[in-house]
């Protein structure tokens, strides 16, 4: 039953909120000025780490967060130390940027014990994108002097606001300790840009006592969103990334031609052959090869070639259909010119849906607590994209949890993944209101 009390908890929550606002915009310019990439996210996720230890939580960070040996796509040693000195010089609180972090083990979870009781967990993805941020001064974050520092790196879908709203999630339930019974596992992700980070989190066993999970997107304004919130989606596109390496034989191509096996050759081959799949009669299915680099000169035999490739799948059964056809195409392909293959598998996600009942009782909650947010016309959206919060999701529903993946959803200036990507910052403050609201339902009973 909702009282005179829950009514006084929720009203001073808002209140809350509205206080600490300029706090969520000026963590998400900080998180926007110094973007970092997957398993780089060093000074973000000491900034994090630090945060959540003065509020008062138990924190967990480096290989405590993920699996030694599950992370996909790191990058080199050398970059890995380079953009850690950077990541000091640009602010990362000394004391809190540990040696696992130097070495791309990034990544945080807060965990607040309140005893006995459910445990929520919530997750945050805090990578940025590899692109260069637009330099007109038309550019909001360029104009008002919060825009990338760091070249190559960009936050345009939105991390930089989703690690700013776990952050002040975690503030405000804090507050409302007392009035909570069970446990709230805060989950600050790195590397979801390429489906890399969430299978270590997974692996680490982080959300194998979890009893409910939510995870969210601010997401563009939008016919198909025709609310503030969108308590669930549905049928992500399940993935995987791959780095294809040919190998050949270098010779002249002129004078001793027929000696050499030709790694160009056989990768365009390859490429020919990966877009000639056939599509899957049980639903939708992708595959792309996004770059393709040979060749060392026109009077050479190219004796490597190097290619970025993926596949997706309506489900994750079509998913190993694209991805076993675009292993044969490879080999295949390498066969006939006398080359080898090396594969890498880069990133990798699932299929997922979000439950109905969780669904329900979101809706039930924004009606009952938020009206102030309407809720879209579609509760359970389709997602045509691919995102690896999906292994979190069906790991707590393979053992009987109860998992979504909402959207709260905000104006925007660019598209998502564009160089001219901005939002309107009052969508922070809205994030954090569902995610409470939702929370003191479960864990305040």
């Amino acid at each position: 039953m909702h009282n005179d009390h829950a009514n006084e908890r929720i009203t001073n929550m808002l209140a809350q909120i509205e206080e600490i606002q300029p706090d969520l915009t000026a963590l998400r310019r900080d998180f926007h000025h110094y973007p970092e990439t997957g398993w780089l996210e060093m000074r973000t996720s000491a900034v994090i780490a630090k945060r959540l230890t003065e509020l008062g939580y138990r924190v967990l960070t480096g290989r405590d967060v993920c699996q030694e040996g599950a992370r996909l796509g790191v990058p080199a040693q050398e970059e890995l130390e380079a953009h850690a000195q950077r990541a000091l010089e640009q602010g990362a609180p000394q004391a809190y940027l540990t040696q696992d972090m130097r070495e791309g083990y990034t990544g945080v979870i807060g965990i607040l014990e309140c005893g006995e009781g459910p445990t929520l967990a919530m997750r945050f993805d805090i990578d940025a994108l590899g692109m260069c941020e637009c330099e007109a001064q038309s550019h909001r974050p360029r104009a008002e002097g919060f825009a990338s520092e760091n070249p190559g790196m960009m936050h345009a879908c939105g991390h930089d606001g989703h690690a700013a709203i776990g952050l002040g999630i975690a503030q405000i339930l804090m507050a409302h300790r007392e009035e909570l019974h069970g446990t709230v596992k805060l989950l600050f992700q790195p590397g979801e840009e390429g489906a890399r980070g969430a299978g270590a989190m997974v692996a680490k066993g982080h959300l194998d006592d979890v009893d409910v999970f939510i995870g969210s997107h601010i997401a563009p304004t939008e016919s198909l969103d025709d609310g503030d919130v969108t308590a669930g989606t549905w049928g992500s596109l399940a993935t995987v990334k791959y780095d294809v390496t040919f190998l050949g034989e270098a010779a002249h191509a002129g004078g001793y031609p027929e000696k050499g096996h030709n790694a160009l050759l056989a990768a365009a081959s390859a490429v020919l052959a990966l877009h000639a799949i056939p599509r899957h009669s049980g639903g939708q299915s992708r595959v792309n090869v996004g770059t393709l680099h040979a060749g060392t000169g026109r009077n050479v035999v190219p004796d490597r070639a190097t290619m970025q490739l993926e596949v997706r799948g309506e489900t994750t059964e079509i998913n190993t259909f694209m991805e076993e056809s675009a292993l044969a195409a490879c080999r295949g392909a390498a066969m006939m010119q006398g080359c080898t293959l090396e594969t890498t598998v880069m990133g990798r996600a699932e299929g997922q849906h979000s439950d109905l009942a969780l669904i329900e009782r979101i809706g039930d909650v924004v009606r009952r607590d938020l009206p102030h947010l309407r809720l879209s016309s579609e509760q359970n959206a389709r997602n045509w994209g691919s995102e690896d919060i999906s292994l979190m999701m069906n790991r707590v529903q393979a053992h009987g949890g109860l998992a979504t993946y909402m959207r709260v959803m905000t104006p925007v200036a660019g598209a998502q993944h564009t160089v001219t990507f901005d939002f309107d910052e009052a969508v922070l403050g809205r994030s954090v209101a569902v995610f409470c609201a939702v929370a003191l339902d479960i864990l305040g009973a």
